[in-house]
C-alpha cells in the first residue's frame, strides 16, 4: 500500500511540475525567449549630434581589468558630449592613478574625472555612495542622461549611441542591459548562463518593457537613465541601502510612471571572472536572500517551488524507467523536456552546446543551496559580503 501511495504521490507531482512549465513557457511573459536584444549596428545609428551625457563608474580595486574596460568608454564612437567621472572607491592598487595614466595614453583627458571616495557614510552601501558621489561632481556638466557601469564592462564602441538611441526613439527614461557575462571556465559554463536565465524568469523582460506593467528590474553593470527622470524618482540617496541596488533603482523609476527598457547584449561584456564554484557561490550568495526580503517563509516556498521544478520531473523519470512506469516517464519526461527547451535559447545565446541544457535541474540544485547559505550567512550576520564590506541589513526595496 505504501509503494502505491508513493508512486500515485510522485505520479501527481510529476504532473503539477509538468503544468507549472506549460504555465512558464506559456504564460510568463516569453522571458525563455532571450528576443529582447540590443546589438549596437553602425549603420543603424543616428547621424546627428545626440545630448550630453555623464558616465559614472564606481570603482575599487579594479586595476585588474581597467586596462581593457575604460578606454572601451574613453573611445566610445558618440556623437556628442561624453564625460566619464571614475570614483575611486579607496581602492589599494591604485585603480585611480591607472585611470588617469589610461587617460593620458589614449589623448582623453578632456573625458575623464577621477574621484577620490570618501568615507562611506552610514546606512550607504559602498557602490551606492560611489555612484552619488560621481553625480554630484558630474551636475555642473548638466547631462540629459547618466550611464550608470561597472568597472569591469567593456563597452562596445558604439553602445552608447545606441542605448541613447533607444531611449529617444521609444521614449524611455531607464535602458538597460544585462551585458555578456564571462563565460569561459567549466563552472562559468555550467552556472553563468543559469544565472541570466532564473534572472529572466524572475523579471520577465517583456513585462519590464511594457508600460501598463509594474515588474520593474534593471542590470546594474549598464543604465542609461534620464537625469530628470532620476530627480523626479528622488535620486539615489533614496535607495542608499539597498543591496540589490539596481532593480530598486527601476522599481522606483518605473514607480513615477516613467517607461524603462531591459535587454541582452552580445556585443557588450563583463569581464569578471568566477574560475571556480566559490567565487560563484559568494556572488549569488549575496543577494540570493535579500531577493527574497530575509523571509523564512519565502524561503520555504522557494526551495519547495524549485525541487517541484526542477527536481521532480527527472526523479520521476528515471523512477518511471526503472520500474517500467509508462506514466511516470510521460510526466517526468513531459516536465525535463519543458524546462530543456525553456534553457536552450540562454544555451544558445551564450554559443554553447544543447546537451548542457538536460543538466538545468542539477544547476537548479546547486543554486537552491545557494539560496539557503545565503539565509544562512544573513543570520550568522554576514550577510551581503561584497569588497571587504559587510551589509547584514540591506534592503530589497524593490
Amino acid at each position: 500500500m505504501l509503494a502505491v501511495d508513493s508512486f500515485s504521490g510522485l505520479a501527481g507531482l510529476a504532473l503539477a511540475a509538468a503544468v507549472g512549465w506549460a504555465g512558464l513557457l506559456g504564460w510568463r511573459g516569453g522571458f525563455w525567449r532571450c528576443d529582447e536584444v540590443l546589438d549596437p549596428d553602425t549603420g543603424d545609428l543616428p547621424q546627428g549630434l545626440l545630448p550630453p551625457v555623464v558616465a559614472v563608474i564606481p570603482a575599487r580595486d579594479e586595476a585588474e581589468v581597467l586596462g581593457e574596460t575604460l578606454p572601451s568608454l574613453l573611445t566610445q564612437n558618440y556623437p556628442g558630449l561624453l564625460h566619464i567621472v571614475l570614483v575611486d572607491d579607496r581602492s589599494g592598487d591604485g585603480t585611480g592613478t591607472l585611470a588617469e595614466e589610461l587617460a593620458r595614453a589614449y589623448g582623453r583627458e578632456d573625458r575623464l574625472t577621477v574621484v577620490s571616495g570618501e568615507t562611506l557614510l552610514p546606512g550607504w552601501s559602498g557602490k551606492l555612495w560611489a555612484i552619488e558621489q560621481g553625480l554630484r561632481r558630474g551636475e555642473a556638466l548638466e547631462p540629459e542622461y547618466w550611464l550608470l557601469t561597472d568597472a569591469d564592462i567593456c563597452h562596445h564602441p558604439d553602445n552608447l549611441a545606441a542605448l541613447v538611441q533607444k531611449a529617444q526613439q521609444e521614449k524611455r527614461d531607464l535602458v538597460s542591459l544585462m551585458v555578456r557575462l564571462r563565460c569561459r571556465d567549466a563552472w562559468e559554463v555550467l552556472l553563468i548562463p543559469a544565472f541570466v536565465f532564473f534572472f529572466q524568469k524572475l523579471y520577465p523582460f517583456r513585462w519590464v518593457n511594457d508600460p501598463s506593467d509594474s515588474t520593474a528590474a534593471a542590470a546594474g553593470g549598464c543604465i542609461l537613465v534620464r537625469r530628470t527622470a532620476l530627480d523626479r524618482a528622488g535620486g539615489i540617496a533614496d535607495i542608499r541601502d539597498c543591496l540589490i541596488d539596481d532593480c530598486a533603482l527601476a522599481a522606483q523609476v518605473k514607480r513615477t510612471g516613467a517607461n524603462l527598457w531591459l535587454g541582452l547584449t552580445r556585443r557588450t561584456r563583463s569581464l569578471r571572472s568566477y574560475t571556480g564554484l566559490t567565487e560563484i557561490w559568494k556572488m549569488v550568495a549575496r543577494t540570493a536572500f535579500t531577493q527574497l526580503d530575509y523571509s523564512p517563509a519565502l524561503l520555504v516556498l522557494t526551495v519547495a517551488a524549485m525541487a517541484l521544478l526542477y527536481l521532480v520531473p527527472p526523479i520521476a523519470f528515471l523512477a518511471g524507467w526503472l520500474t517500467a512506469s509508462p506514466l511516470l516517464v510521460t510526466l517526468g519526461g513531459a516536465g525535463w523536456l519543458a524546462m530543456a527547451v525553456a534553457y536552450w535559447p540562454t544555451l544558445r545565446f551564450y554559443e554553447l552546446p544543447p546537451w548542457l541544457a538536460p543538466a538545468l535541474p542539477a544547476i537548479a540544485a546547486l543554486y537552491t543551496a545557494i539560496t539557503v547559505d545565503s539565509a544562512w550567512r544573513h543570520w550568522l550576520g554576514e550577510g551581503g559580503s561584497w569588497k571587504g564590506r559587510v551589509y547584514p541589513n540591506a534592503r530589497r526595496r524593490d
